[in-house]
């Protein structure tokens, strides 16, 4: 989330807005997670939700906070995985649905 300008949701929802922007900036600060971890799992739920400028901020914070080149690359990986397991499920019900299950012996 860009510091820099009002974000759109508090322009066009200023009280609710506001209270998300403060939640956000929470979870940015120091808790039980480090940073590095934080800007890791920010990384990988980015990635899946198909979100390029973030995930690429949050790359490079990630980098910022220690972050190793490998353990950016298995996170990636592994939310590549968690992403096409959760499409295939959708998919499966889907066929399931209009499609009817089949069955090969």
């Amino acid at each position: 989330m860009s510091h820099t300008q009002t974000p759109w949701f508090v322009l066009h929802s200023p009280e609710l807005g506001k209270a998300f922007e403060s939640f956000y900036k929470m979870c940015n600060e120091n808790g039980v997670l480090d940073m590095k971890t934080k800007e890791l799992l920010m990384l990988a739920l980015t990635a899946v939700y198909h979100s390029p400028d973030s995930t690429e901020e949050h790359l490079k914070r990630a980098l910022g906070a220690g972050a190793t080149k490998e353990e950016i690359a298995e996170v990636l990986l592994i939310a590549a995985a968690e992403g096409a397991s959760t499409q295939l499920a959708l998919e499966k019900q889907l066929c399931l649905k209009y499609l009817g299950a089949t069955s090969k012996k």
